[in-house]
């Protein structure tokens, strides 16, 4: 028997009936073969539905500073020195870990805010006045640090997913930049 015969034949056994409960017009009916009752429907194929903003993120490209996403102390420390609205330093930890010391002309914007603040939806007023600094710019240089790299290497991942392609970690964090200032201080 050919592939087409027994297509015929498989097609043929089958028959259609209501499925309980279903109105007219409803696009779902359920086949029955007298072997099994099989559910299917007749309605599209479902689209997977993917975040505008995700999307809208991974088409902005890198600009050359964060093609290399870590930042080593070298390349922080002038930066630190001649701070400019280039470049945001943004801290991650909470507030009581920031008040053991941080790193100069670094703002302080917890991971555990982050999301919602850098959410296209959060007003910038409300942003300023609760972080006491403006909200970063989509094609902002942004470098996140915390206290050993773990933290704001999330934050660097956050901030992509949420349209801030230009971001880099600091992955020394405040652990490094302590050990490297205490150092620098004896000489």
């Amino acid at each position: 028997m050919s592939l087409r015969r027994s297509s015929f034949v498989a097609i043929r056994s089958l028959r259609a009936i209501p499925r309980p409960g279903s109105g007219s017009g409803s696009g779902s009916i359920a086949v029955s073969s007298s072997s099994s009752s099989r559910p299917f429907s007749t309605s599209l194929p479902t689209r997977m539905v993917v975040s505008p903003f995700l999307y809208e993120a991974r088409k902005q490209p890198k600009s050359t500073w964060a093609q290399n996403p870590i930042v080593k102390y070298e390349e922080l420390k002038p930066i630190t020195q001649q701070p400019n609205d280039e470049v945001l330093i943004i801290d991650v930890r909470e507030p009581d870990e920031v008040a053991l010391g941080s790193i100069p002309s670094a703002v302080n914007l917890p991971l555990s805010r982050l999301k919602d603040a850098l959410d296209r939806g959060f007003n910038p007023g409300d942003f300023q006045r609760e972080f006491a600094f403006s909200k970063p710019t989509y094609d902002q240089n942004i470098i996140f640090f915390c206290r050993s790299g773990k933290r704001s290497a999330n934050a660097s991942e956050l901030a992509g997913e949420k349209g801030y392609p230009n971001v880099r970690n600091y992955a020394g964090s405040w652990l490094d930049w302590s050990k490297k200032e205490g150092e620098d201080k004896d000489d």
